[in-house]
């Protein structure tokens, strides 16, 4: 069989960039993935190095946050620390993004991120797409419907209109 080119290859679609702090509650949260298809203008990786210092280490100035966390026990304990320390440094999390990991979430991680939606501005389950792990630029994946709500429900909560475009 061979290959052949029906035509010229689609354009990439301009998106707007959010104004949007994205930050993960331990390293391989998603924020850079999140980061790339929301798509936000900061991504400031893992806080959980940064919670020693005892001021915050994020400066958004005004700008909504987004907290990212895997869906595991472990997770949910660091999401607890770091949504403390925020709040602590006056910082405000607009949402808690539960990016999974392709595992089902336990029933300890699920009673502790039930303990944190009264502390945050919403939380949001981001499903596992197993075809983001095979590329470089997360925005060539043709994301099923419900991470395309998941995404959308992020926008939501930070303030931004969301993206019909995917």
């Amino acid at each position: 069989m061979s290959l052949r080119q029906t035509g010229p290859a689609p354009a990439r679609r301009v998106r707007q960039v959010l104004d949007v702090v994205v930050v993960g509650a331990h390293g391989g949260a998603g924020t850079s993935t999140l980061t790339a298809l929301l798509p936000a203008a900061w991504d400031m990786g893992s806080i959980r190095p940064l919670l020693d210092l005892g001021r915050s280490p994020l400066r958004p100035q005004g700008r909504p946050v987004i907290l990212a966390a895997r869906n595991t026990a472990a997770a949910a304990k660091n999401a607890t620390a770091a949504i403390g320390a925020l709040r602590e440094w006056d910082e405000r999390v607009a949402a808690l993004a539960i990016v999974s990991d392709g595992g089902t979430e336990v029933r300890d991680a699920a009673a502790r991120f039930a303990l944190l939606e009264g502390r945050v501005g919403g939380v949001v389950r981001v499903p596992h797409v197993r075809a983001l792990r095979l590329v470089d630029d997360p925005c060539l994946v043709d994301l099923p419907g419900k991470a395309r709500q998941a995404l959308d429900e992020l926008r939501r909560l930070v303030g931004a209109p969301a993206d019909r475009g995917w």
